[in-house]
């Protein structure tokens, strides 16, 4: 082996890198720019490498080859399409809803051309953004008026702010939930410059509590379905109906937060019923505020429907101008809502209503095509069987119910639960990562979400496995 410094002389230029012949097809295809950054980064590795005594060759050509990794691993997006095979289907770090074809092609359009945003054609003059969805919003639920938001905790925030802001909002105390990275209802309510007046206990909160909690300071009675948990046994709540005329008699807006929020009823779908948002306006709810991307199905958005004078107040805080959606959201919106015009057809065409209503007897048989190439993809080491499970809504949508479904399960014939994190670990590597759950000691893929079967067995061919040799 040469000496260290003696290598170290022989280490081409940048310049003679980017002038070879696999130099000028790095820059060609990723620009000179980013081309000579890699090079400069792989020379320097080198550097590091032959100081510390071992050899590597250090030829352009070497040195480009290195460059041209470092490029390709920089262009792979940390945001990256998965096979959700964990069983939530609407799965928040995943993304949750899957959009429908339609809500697709119209983001898609949306991108490539010039939109009437906020532009009315037959005058020719100045637009409102809400006016493409509040035709639709009206006729599915009932509601006078409609705005939106980004997402539903910032309907809360603006609904708060404008209709509460230095005064009370009145919350039941079982009501005051934290969803998601521990946001909590007392801190949106804080940002939004209201004062908390918690009402009753944990538990039990009557009607009495509320009617003794108003006063001058009261600016709104908000009313939280708890969406994302139960309390169960010695409770009690007041229904919506009754507190809206408690709202109602004592001159107060009710904004009723559905959190998930759903325009249909689920029973029709094999699930449990969940109040639904033309339920709630009828109720009496001067508000109603919900979420776009989960149980709707659609985009990420928060919705606000009610009274039109008090959406007409929304609009002009100032705040919602920041809290605004732009066009693709809108358009993949608008191409959601309009799906639901045919409920006949909506679990054919919404993917979040067809995994949900997906029959366990259908995944039950994608179980036993894949189980085989499953088995040839970890080899002898690991044990696949056919598994019965339970899949869940997920994204805090009824968190009690559980669907019948069908998994493969995996399991270490020697080892324990390293080796399942080792297995799990390895197909999170792949070109299209498997992301599972491990369970009851073993490596658990949960098929309700898996729709792409072909291109799930295709994508087990790049698995890479640590053998108990060491050997991959």
């Amino acid at each position: 082996m040469s000496a260290p410094d003696s290598r170290l002389t022989s280490l081409p230029s940048v310049d003679t890198v980017l002038r070879s012949p696999d130099g000028a097809r790095l820059c060609g295809f990723w620009g000179r720019s980013e081309t000579t950054s890699a090079v400069r980064a792989s020379l320097a590795d080198l550097r590091r490498t032959l100081l510390a005594g071992r050899d590597v060759p250090v030829d352009p050509g070497s040195v480009a080859a290195a460059a041209e990794r470092a490029l390709e691993a920089r262009a792979v997006s940390p945001l990256r399409p998965v096979f959700n095979l964990t069983g939530t289907v609407l799965h928040t770090n995943l993304g949750r809803a899957l959009l429908a074809e339609a809500a697709v092609e119209a983001a898609v359009a949306a991108m490539r051309h010039a939109m009437t945003l906020e532009y009315d054609l037959e005058t020719g003059k100045r637009g409102e953004r809400d006016d493409h969805l509040r035709a639709l919003l009206r006729d599915l639920t009932g509601a006078e008026d409609s705005t939106l938001v980004n997402n539903n905790a910032a309907a809360v925030l603006l609904v708060l702010n404008t209709l509460a802001g230095g005064r009370e909002a009145i919350v039941s105390r079982g009501e005051l939930i934290e969803i998601g990275g521990a946001f909590r209802m007392p801190d949106i309510m804080a940002r939004a410059g209201v004062t908390l007046r918690e009402v009753g206990t944990t538990n039990r909160t009557h009607a009495k509590d509320y009617l003794e909690a108003l006063g001058p300071a009261t600016g709104l009675i908000l009313k939280v379905h708890t969406s994302n948990y139960r309390i169960e046994g010695f409770t009690e709540a007041v229904r919506a109906r009754e507190l809206a005329g408690i709202a109602r008699n004592a001159g107060v807006p009710l904004c009723h937060d559905l959190g998930s929020g759903t325009l249909v009823d689920l029973s029709a779908y094999g699930l449990e019923k969940e109040p639904t948002v033309r339920d709630a306006l009828a109720d009496g709810a001067d508000l109603v505020t919900f979420s776009g991307d989960k149980l709707l199905g659609g985009p990420q958005a928060g919705f606000i429907m009610g009274r039109r004078d008090l959406i007409a107040m929304l609009n002009r805080n100032p705040v919602k101008r920041a809290l605004r959606v732009d066009k693709v959201r809108l358009a993949a919106l608008a191409a959601t809502l309009k799906l639901y015009r045919d409920p006949d057809r909506l679990a054919e065409r919404l993917p979040t209503m067809r995994l949900l209503a997906r029959p366990s007897a259908e995944i039950q048989a994608a179980a036993q095509r894949l189980l085989e190439p499953l088995r040839r993809a970890v080899g002898a080491e690991f044990a696949v069987e056919i598994v019965a499970c339970r899949s869940q809504i997920g994204s805090g949508a009824l968190p009690l119910e559980t669907i019948p479904s069908a998994g493969l399960a995996l399991r270490a014939k020697s080892g324990g639960g390293e080796t399942l994190n080792d297995l799990a670990a390895a197909f999170r590597r792949l070109p299209t990562p498997l992301v599972g759950r491990i369970t009851d000691g073993a490596l658990l893929f949960d098929l309700r979400c898996l729709e792409e079967e072909e291109s799930f067995t295709a994508n087990l061919g790049s698995l890479s496995l640590k053998r108990a040799d060491g050997t991959a």
